[in-house]
């Protein structure tokens, strides 16, 4: 695996840390001169682009380029970008493809507020994006409670945790602990209570039913069986775009409920997600 490490600087001064990952080799199965889109994986609140180690491999071993970065204010981007509203989150998306010059269009995978993020860019720049795969996301909403359940959430963390071991015990999942920042007392979050508050507060007032009804790709939309997403939301996620008009021939929209996983998806099951990401990306580059 060749993979490139870099920083891309957006227009507001926030600084996107980024992997670019290249397949070790080019994929058999595909006729010469043809490529696979590159894939760009979007993490979820509170999170890093680390939580994809264990789906990265299976994803490169398909032979697909695939790009993993941290979203504004998480990870080692920018701590406290002057910007968080869901708008500047697309931006961002947009900014990666221009500063890796990828071959657009592109797949997005995105899990969480990550997969809000890919099909809001999905809706507004329809020309960059060959298809969409939405774990624990969708476009309910307003949640008027969501910014207290994720402050009561944040505020439960026992910061700093002793050892990483300790926080994996607490978080669920030894990814989570790797996105902690050691410091001489302990290990501490890489993110600001008010920063990630600020990442929802657009999801407490608004529902993005209209910009799901923009949607122009192929989408995958996965929910985990004991996850927070619900079984109403994403039926009628699948019904909404059957009923798309103006755009023949209508993109579809397929969903899938992977067994024994939670919100995290990817780190339950990773295996059970590639799975259905393989099949779907299969059969989308088949067409």
């Amino acid at each position: 695996m060749d993979t490139h490490t870099g920083n891309a600087t957006t227009p507001d001064g926030t600084r996107l840390a980024y992997r670019d990952h290249h397949a070790p080799e080019p994929d058999a199965e595909l006729a010469p001169g043809a490529q696979r889109p590159p894939l760009l994986l979007l993490h979820g609140l509170a999170g890093h682009m680390g939580e994809w180690d264990d789906l990265l491999p299976l994803l490169l071993a398909d032979g697909r380029r695939v790009i993993t970065y941290d979203a504004r204010g998480h990870g080692v981007s920018t701590r406290r970008p002057p910007d968080m509203t869901r708008a500047s989150a697309v931006r961002d998306v947009t900014i990666l493809i221009e500063e890796l010059s990828l071959p657009t269009p592109v797949a997005l995978l995105g899990q969480s507020l990550g997969g809000h993020t890919a099909f809001l860019a999905a809706a507004a720049h329809p020309h960059l994006v060959d298809s969409l795969i939405l774990v624990e996301a969708g476009p309910a909403g307003p949640s008027p409670d969501l910014p207290a359940e994720i402050a009561a959430w944040l505020d439960s963390w026992p910061t700093p945790f002793a050892s990483l071991s300790s926080a994996a015990a607490f978080l669920g999942h030894e990814a989570w602990a790797r996105g902690l920042e050691e410091r001489e007392d302990g290990h501490h979050p890489r993110w600001d209570r008010d920063t990630m508050l600020a990442a929802v507060a657009e999801l407490s007032t608004h529902a993005y039913w209209p910009e799901w009804d923009q949607v122009a790709c192929p989408t995958l939309v996965v929910r985990g069986a004991k996850g927070t997403m619900r079984e109403a939301e994403m039926t009628r996620m699948a019904r909404r775009a059957q009923l798309r008009t103006g755009r023949p021939p209508q993109p579809r929209t397929l969903t899938e409920v992977i067994e024994d996983a939670g919100h995290d998806v990817h780190l339950d099951q990773p295996r059970r997600l590639h799975a259905a990401v393989r099949t779907f990306l299969a059969e989308r580059n088949a067409t």
